[in-house]
């Protein structure tokens, strides 16, 4: 096996997604992962530490992206100009290999309980990061954990739009995501 080709990250996501859409998340093994992605059992256990993990490769990175976007927001943003600008942060590290995964990603987190609820606790660690960002900017923490709750939501809505949408679609996640921000606020004033 080629252990040594650069992308064995990238490459078990994409062969476990696959398999777990395929066959299931409990019948699929670290081995058939490790296998279908064309490197060995220990190089997985290099990346994760077990075939849960695979779903949420990358959130420390989304995480920190969209807690440097909110960081960097220009004085004087509120909470969720600041969501925004964390918003178009991360979008922008999300590439043509984010959105083919996606509706695989959907499909295989829909069918497992055990996935579902490893896609809840990442977005817990994603509204925390949001949360502790706008904290840090002087928002009060009860404005700033819904800020991040609805940042989350926004980006979830955002990422599933986009890699749904038709493929000639060139814009990226970011419009994506920005317009499920403003549609949330819009829901949220309508709350009266």
């Amino acid at each position: 096996m080629a252990r040594w080709e650069p992308g064995a990250p990238q490459r078990l996501v994409v062969a476990a997604v696959d398999l777990f859409t395929e066959q299931g998340y409990d019948a699929t093994t670290v081995a058939q992962i490790a296998e279908r992605a064309g490197v060995t059992r220990s190089t997985f256990f290099r990346h994760f530490s077990d075939k849960r993990e695979v779903l949420v490769a990358g959130q420390e990175t989304l995480s920190r992206l969209l807690a440097d976007g909110i960081t960097e927001a220009p004085d004087g943003a509120g909470p969720l100009q600041a969501v925004a600008a964390g918003l178009e942060r991360a979008s922008s590290a999300m590439g043509p290999a984010n959105r083919e995964i996606g509706p695989r990603l959907k499909a295989a987190v829909a069918a497992s309980a055990e996935l579902r609820e490893r896609d809840l606790l990442k977005n817990v660690g994603l509204a925390a990061a949001m949360t502790a960002a706008l904290v840090d900017r002087g928002v009060p923490e009860s404005t700033a954990h819904l800020a991040g709750e609805i940042g989350v939501l926004a980006f979830k809505l955002g990422y599933a739009r986009w890699s749904e949408s038709d493929r000639d679609d060139t814009e990226g996640l970011a419009p994506h995501a920005l317009a499920a921000l403003e549609e949330l606020r819009a829901a949220a004033a309508s709350l009266g």
